[in-house]
């Protein structure tokens, strides 16, 4: 390495966006970035409040909230690699809140830049860290990759590394548990060091240590924050974007959250729009001959709740009422769904397999009746491709099959019903640690007083496999007979000269 170039590493210790500026090939023909000129606007104030910060002896503390796809990866990467290039000995941690995430995505993306980087000579990039390559300095200048665990957070209790440089990042910090947070507080205490603490994340938690740094929340006072909104931002997808919009409503949690990089008003969300459900219910029904016909089951597990059966044509959920019962043992609840079969001859039978759903699906097939089990806790199948959700990510066949019904709602069209209604509007989720949709459970609304909502689990089952369209689907589907009249063994028709 030349000395020019370790004269000019020196120089943007203090400077991480002249570094970024100048270690990367920016606009290079044939390069990975030849169609890039350089850092966005928000990544490059977040480097010039870093750079801010650091002739100050207390610890750069700073909280970015942004929507999807907005390039904090790519910061994250720019301030490890500065922080590791410009500073001799410089050690640090970075987690963030799943291990697939950190290794797939930060790490990743880690490398990306690393391989770039004019600096890249002077350290080794591992599947767990990055430190010098100077035999002598590989324990004391390095950063290191660390998943973590609220059984053992003493991983980042150790983070001291007196006159010299600290570096922590907290990546998709909204999921990080509050002791990781506690304890990397608690050991950021040396005197004449620079230490810094950057943390970045969709703000998918209306509570925890992520929300708390920001306005209203008790360590407000010692972070400065940052919001990034994915519209504003040059390569980020605006036709998913506008997707979302038209999905959720801009003012939808969901649009806070992905879009807008802001924090949910309550920490559950409501999961259906209020002028979408309306919509539905005012609907005309359209009447597609070809449209398969598919009939969905939600069994009941306890005796408050009922057994549902709902039959949905395509866009028309409407047109044939559904069938709600209770206290029906497991024969007699088959028995039902055979006899609707029967009258109008479904092209798919779904059945909720949960619980003593498992009888039910066993004495519909004993009357050799093909039906589908579906099971609510299962993988989601990854079906979104058919109503245009596959942007967005399920916890489980359960929330897949809402998120399908809540894609369908907006041509579909559902009956004038309170209950409906109710019931849609009732149901609410919020983001696990995998950042993946998750609706309440049934339990858990029952118990905060809401009713179980048994009548849409029955509609949401009629989206659990896609059905063919036929010439003929549904059979000849439920009609009147051309006449009507009773059997007269007398009338001159039967009578026989």
């Amino acid at each position: 390495m030349s000395d020019a170039l370790l004269a000019w590493l020196g120089d943007c210790t203090e400077e991480p966006l002249a570094f970024v500026l100048g270690a990367f090939p920016w606009g290079e023909p044939g390069s990975r970035l030849e169609h890039f000129s350089g850092p966005e606007p928000w990544q490059a104030e977040i480097l010039e409040l870093i750079a801010e910060g650091l002739p100050i002896d207390k610890a750069i503390q700073i909280a970015t909230a942004s929507g999807h796809g907005v390039g904090k990866s790519a910061l994250v990467s720019w301030i490890i690699l500065w922080a590791m290039a410009t500073r001799a000995d410089t050690r640090g941690v970075v987690t963030a809140n799943t291990e697939p995430q950190l290794k797939s995505k930060t790490w990743a993306e880690l490398g990306k830049w690393y391989h770039l980087c004019i600096a890249r000579s002077l350290f080794k990039l591992s599947a767990t860290a990055i430190y010098s390559v100077d035999p002598d300095h590989e324990r004391t200048w390095r950063i290191d990759m660390i998943p973590w665990s609220k059984e053992r957070p003493e991983a980042f209790a150790g983070l001291h590394n007196q006159g010299r440089r600290i570096l922590v990042v907290f990546d998709e910090a909204s999921a990080i548990a509050d002791v990781i947070w506690e304890t990397t507080e608690g050991a950021l205490t040396d005197k004449n060091t620079q230490i810094i603490w950057v943390v970045f994340g969709n703000p998918t938690r209306n509570s925890g240590r992520f929300k708390e740094c920001f306005a209203g929340g008790v360590h407000e006072g010692i972070w400065t924050t940052y919001q990034v909104d994915a519209r504003q931002i040059e390569f980020t997808n605006k036709v998913q974007i506008d997707n979302w919009i038209k999905t959720y409503g801009e003012d939808s949690d969901f649009v806070r959250i992905r879009v807008k990089g802001e924090f949910p008003r309550t920490g559950e969300m409501e999961f259906f729009s209020a002028t979408e459900v309306e919509a539905a219910m005012k609907r005309e029904v359209d009447n597609d001959p070809t449209a398969p016909l598919a009939l969905g089951c939600d069994v009941a597990r306890f005796g408050a709740n009922n057994s549902v059966i709902w039959l949905r044509k395509g866009r028309d959920a409407r047109s044939i009422p559904r069938q709600v019962f209770q206290g029906l043992s497991t024969v007699d609840l088959a028995q039902k769904i055979y006899a609707a079969n029967s009258t109008y001859s479904a092209d798919g039978i779904f059945i909720d397999g949960g619980g003593v759903g498992g009888g039910v699906i066993d004495n519909v097939r004993h009357m050799h009746l093909y039906c589908y089990e579906v099971q609510f806790g299962s993988k989601a199948s990854g079906l979104g491709f058919i109503t245009g959700t596959e942007g967005e990510r399920y916890a489980n066949k359960r929330a897949e099959m809402y998120g399908m019904l809540r894609a369908w709602l907006r041509t579909g069209a559902i009956p004038h019903d309170p209950e409906v209604q109710k019931q849609l509007m009732s149901i609410t989720y919020t983001f696990n640690l995998r950042d993946e949709i998750i609706l309440t459970s049934k339990e858990t609304m029952m118990r905060d007083g809401k009713d179980s909502p048994d009548d849409v689990d029955a509609l949401a089952c009629t989206f659990a496999m896609p059905l063919e369209r036929l010439n003929n689907a549904g059979g000849d589907g439920p009609h009147k007979p051309l006449v009507e009249s009773e059997y007269n063994p007398w009338s001159p028709e039967r009578m026989v000269a």
